[in-house]
């Protein structure tokens, strides 16, 4: 593992996630990967959270600290290592994303975002939307939850989708990079509703826009944690 790239607080992260065909991923998986399932099905999700306490190797960046960040992204497997890809990734901070494309080669872009929580009488978010983009190509993603927050049980899909400490990343030469993203396991709260509304074609394309005007198949709002990020290692 490589030294720690960037440490922050991830919070209230809404996670729709989507049964595709493996055949519609095959081309994205980086090399010395594969693709990983859940149950014999494959996954995609489209993930919004807040970034907060940014420090990039442990310093403070200023107006840095605090933005939103949406990601379409996969699941895949390294051994015994289980990771995820990310398709796209937004951000509404032009350094971040230009920073995240030179360190790791991923695929980010800098649009306009917001995000809104609704709060129980207790504070905690039991409905959350985040929204980026303008006019025709505004998108959001919403969801209401019901039930108490839980920590996943072991074997669950939502261990599944929440308990990915790896990440890869595809380079321009045909290789591809591993880093390592630590934090605690995060209590969820199960979807009463949730939906993907807007042009997603704009962002990810009309193969992707399709899955994502469908109900989700599953969705989650995770509480959240801070959280660490290693430098990328190259891998065989």
């Amino acid at each position: 593992m490589g030294g720690m790239f960037l440490s922050a607080e991830w919070k209230n992260l809404v996670m729709l996630n989507y049964v595709v065909d493996p055949a519609m991923l095959a081309p994205l998986v980086p090399a010395g990967t594969l693709l990983d399932s859940f149950g014999g099905k494959t996954y995609l999700s489209v993930i919004g959270f807040e970034f907060n306490r940014t420090r990039l190797r442990g310093f403070a960046v200023p107006f840095h600290q605090s933005f939103e960040e949406a990601n379409l992204r996969f699941y895949v497997r390294r051994g015994e290592r289980r990771g995820v890809v990310f398709i796209r990734e937004l951000v509404p901070k032009f350094a971040v994303a230009a920073v995240a494309r030179f360190a790791f080669n991923e695929k980010y872009l800098c649009v306009p975002m917001s995000h809104r929580l609704h709060l129980d009488v207790h504070g905690n978010p039991f409905a959350a939307e985040y929204s980026w983009g303008r006019g025709k190509a505004a998108c959001a993603m919403h969801i209401e939850t019901e039930g108490e927050g839980y920590l996943p049980r072991e074997g669950s899909l939502s261990e599944f989708i929440t308990e990915h400490y790896w990440g890869y990343a595809a380079q321009k030469d045909g290789g591809c990079l591993e880093y390592q993203v630590q934090h605690p396991q995060w209590r969820v709260r199960d979807a009463a509703g949730s939906r993907f509304t807007g042009d997603a074609a704009s962002v990810y394309g009309q193969t992707f826009a399709e899955v994502l005007r469908r109900a989700p198949d599953s969705a989650f709002l995770a509480e959240g944690s801070e959280v660490t990020v290693s430098d990328g290692v190259r891998i065989r």
